[in-house]
């Protein structure tokens, strides 16, 4: 186990990240092709080591975006996932076979609570099963990773026996999940290190990790696993995946960097682009990251306390145990108005960790300028909503023109608007229980939509009377559910952009059926 050694070697963990596999496989972060080769070029500039790009099995979008994302990243492995069986790894590798560096990543169940209750096999057939797919996938490339799934409810006897067949078959990467995060640190640190002590074959293999959140462990797990030898791990940007999440990156790259002197273990992760990447996610997602949550969180570098900030003032390190700038954050707040330029704005969306194209830009900074018109004060916020709006949004389909809503004591709501859908402009009018039940369902004629309303939630961006309000709202359309987005100082306006990135959004997932699959 490394320990405080002023010569101790230093061991860098493999940073393997399944936001756009495991994380966009959770309810609410669905992400389309586009989203997801933004997020995955994030990825490669922020410097994980291995992108597992989805699960090219489970629809015919999914396939395209992992393919597409193998074609286009050149800095890190490109892993699609894929089950024990032969049409999942000949599927997998078709998707990645463009990679660079591509890697089929196959797994199985091994505890005996899923072969019984879900596989419906011996340990025999499994392990038959295991290691004809490591030898298929081997076929394709030597790059190979094996999932043992539940293997912390697995009988360690049989486990072993399990990763070392998968290794004599070919696989140079074990993975060790906590598929329900039911282990405890000093348990699942003891498990990695039983493997290393009996499987004779460990030294022909990397140690991987896949600890999920169900009991806030995900994290704590990771890090005894390292410190018992594993040397790669799994994680997600702001925790996200299925039930309570996995592994936060963002957590685990900054222990490792704060405490090197005592684990002697560090990653390759740019770290200022941490924040920034943090941000992309919430963005497409529409997940907000709660505000004490551990570096990432609004509050992680906010200081209230008066005895706190007499400290700060006299020096940092009295409360900071890392800077802000460290991760990405600004240390000051920058405030700019209707007589910035540009350049300055160009700054500052750069800093905030956007990367924009020419047009986007035009149409961001002309949004900024409207705005600035509006208010006294510009935030750091404020950009990041208008950014969110204009350069993340999905194709549209359809487009607002104009709007018009009449409310008030004594008046039936009503709601004119004006959109063009497929190119052709479309006038109606509706009215509903409020002006923004009354826009919706015009919306909903105009559009010939049927989706149902799951959440509508408003918040202010920043303080004051003159705020922007956040709009986000949850549609549900044949299965389907997607987020939108939609931010304006008039709140009915931002619910009805809300509303309409939503749709537009949806026109892209109504059609794609992704089965859960769970690691």
């Amino acid at each position: 186990m490394p320990g405080r050694k002023s010569n101790t070697e230093m061991h860098y963990i493999k940073i393997f990240d399944t936001t756009l596999r495991d994380g966009e496989q959770s309810p609410g972060n669905t992400m389309n092709i586009q989203e997801k080769l933004r997020v995955a070029r994030q990825l490669e500039s922020l410097g994980v080591d291995i992108i597992e790009a989805g699960f090219p099995i489970a629809s015919p979008g999914d396939f395209a975006a992992v393919r597409e994302i193998a074609r286009t990243v050149k800095k890190c492995e490109v892993a699609g996932l894929a089950r024990a069986n032969d049409k999942d790894i000949d599927r997998a590798w078709e998707a990645i076979k463009e990679a660079k560096n591509p890697r089929i990543h196959t797994f199985i169940s091994t505890s005996d609570i899923h072969l019984k209750h879900q596989l419906r096999k011996n340990r025999d057939e499994v392990l038959e099963m295991a290691v004809h797919a490591v030898k298929r996938a081997k076929k394709y490339t030597p790059n190979v990773e094996f999932s043992a799934m539940d293997a912390t409810r697995t009988d360690r006897e049989y486990l072993c026996t399990v990763l070392s067949a998968v290794i004599d078959a070919g696989a140079i990467t074990i993975n060790i999940p906590d598929t329900v995060g039911y282990a405890i640190p000093h348990e699942f640190g003891d498990l990695i290190r039983y493997i290393r002590e009996h499987v004779s074959t460990i030294s022909r293999a990397t140690i991987s990790v896949h600890c999920h959140n169900d009991l806030g462990l995900a994290v704590a797990n990771s890090l005894a696993a390292v410190m018992n030898g594993a040397r790669q791990v799994e994680c997600t940007i702001n925790g996200i995946g299925e039930r309570a999440g996995n592994a936060s990156m963002e957590e685990l790259v900054m222990i490792l960097r704060t405490r090197r002197d005592q684990l002697s273990l560090d990653s390759r992760i740019v770290t200022k682009k941490i924040y920034g990447t943090s941000r992309l996610i919430t963005s497409i997602t529409g997940v907000p990251v709660q505000p004490n949550k551990a570096i990432v969180g609004a509050n992680a570098f906010a200081h209230e306390s008066g005895i706190h900030q007499d400290g700060l003032l006299k020096d940092k390190i009295t409360y900071e145990i890392m800077t802000p700038e460290s991760i990405g954050i600004s240390k000051s707040t920058l405030v700019i108005g209707k007589h910035s330029g540009s350049h300055a704005f160009l700054d500052r969306v750069t800093e905030l960790g956007y990367k924009l194209s020419k047009n986007d830009l035009k149409v961001v900074f002309e949004r900024f300028k409207e705005l600035a018109d509006k208010k006294k004060e510009i935030y750091d916020e404020d950009i990041e909503a208008i950014v969110t709006e204009v350069s993340l949004r999905a194709p549209d389909k359809y487009k607002l023109l104009n709007m018009n809503v009449m409310s008030g004591t004594g008046a039936i709501p009503a709601a004119t608007v004006e959109m063009e859908v497929d190119g052709n402009v479309i006038k109606d009018v509706g009215f509903g229980d409020g002006p923004v039940d009354a826009a919706f369902k015009t919306i909903a004629k105009i559009t010939g939509t049927k989706s149902r309303l799951l959440k509508y939630a408003v918040n202010s961006i920043t303080g004051g009377t003159d705020a922007q309000g956040e709009v986000t709202v949850r549609l549900e359309e044949d299965g389907c559910v997607m987020v939108g987005q939609g931010s304006h100082t008039d709140i009915i306006m931002a619910s009805v952009l809300a509303y309409v990135n939503a749709l537009n959004r949806l026109e892209h997932l109504k059609h794609r059926s992704v089965k859960g699959i769970y690691q």
